[in-house]
């Protein structure tokens, strides 16, 4: 659980940072933000999948860069359920799932698979 709240926290900040630098987007307040972040990876774990395997075909077609299409679909859906996100359009929502991402990929590397910060000790 303790996991799942902090990699919440980093998609979060990943929402922040878009907010501040998408035109487009807008999120209301601090609790709308986090409450984004846990949908977003509740909506990543449920409906994600289902909306990969359902485009398939189209997702081998293009070599993959139809899943920036559904991760932008993804923060879409999110916004589309919380009252407090505001997303003005399909390129508002692309370029946040870009730097959603970016920031996770990052965040992912400070964070261990249980949610605990690694600390790497080099011994000589």
């Amino acid at each position: 659980m303790l996991g799942f709240l902090v990699r919440a926290a980093i998609v979060a900040l990943g929402l922040w940072v878009s907010s501040a630098r998408v035109p487009g987007v807008r999120i209301d307040g601090p609790s709308t933000l986090f409450l984004a972040g846990i949908l977003l990876g509740v909506v990543n774990a449920i409906v994600r999948p289902i909306a990969i395997i359902l485009t398939l075909p189209m997702t081998v077609v293009t070599l993959g860069l139809f899943l920036l299409v559904i991760n932008a679909g993804m923060v879409g859906l999110v916004a589309w359920i919380l009252p407090g996100m505001h997303v003005a359009g399909f390129w508002a929502a692309f370029w946040t799932s870009v730097i959603v991402s970016l920031v996770s990929m990052i965040g992912s590397w400070f964070v261990g698979p249980k949610g605990r910060i690694q600390v790497i000790v080099r011994r000589d």
